[in-house]
């Protein structure tokens, strides 16, 4: 989101050059910036204790390849709490170990995804869908990189990364 007004009193926002970050958005009222913001969202691939990895049918999101858990994360949350949450929310599975291996840009809807590889002690029997998730499947990693979005989405680095370092042999 870029301002026009000042989000706290409404003045129309100047320009001023601050530091290195060159020509800011500035409430001359409020004397501070107000910077470009943007949503943030967890994405994390859910591996149990066989190595599989939990896929989730989402058709608003896709008819035709299979999704990883994934959220927005709430203001005051952490980005581990919220892929912690995520992954209870729509799937009702307890994580019992966390890893964050990166973050990227989704350009297309202007967020910031952070990428987790989690991993839950539940072989499919205690899952508890959402709303929003209209099937889940557990799949082999190689399987699972097939059906997920082609190489250069998240859900594929993602499980890409699973394979090359943390996927038990």
């Amino acid at each position: 989101m870029r301002y026009t007004y000042c989000p706290d009193c409404g003045q129309l926002l100047s320009q001023r050059i601050l530091g290195d970050e060159g020509y800011v958005p500035w409430c001359d009222r409020c004397d501070k910036p107000w910077f470009d913001t943007f949503p943030t969202c967890v994405i994390v691939l859910v591996a149990n204790n066989d190595g599989k990895v939990l896929l989730l049918r989402q058709g608003y999101i896709s008819t035709h390849y299979c999704n990883l858990v994934s959220g927005y994360m709430t203001p005051g949350e952490n980005a581990e709490s919220a892929a912690r949450r995520e992954v209870l929310e729509e799937t009702g599975l307890t994580v019992t170990d966390l890893k964050m291996v990166g973050t990227w840009w989704f350009d297309r809807k202007g967020i910031l995804m952070i990428g987790f590889i989690a991993h839950t002690d539940t072989s499919g029997e205690d899952i508890i869908l959402s709303s929003e998730v209209d099937s889940t499947s557990w799949h082999s990693p190689y399987d699972a990189l097939t059906m997920v979005h082609p190489e250069g989405s998240v859900s594929h680095a993602l499980t890409k990364y699973y394979i090359d370092h943390l996927m038990p042999y």
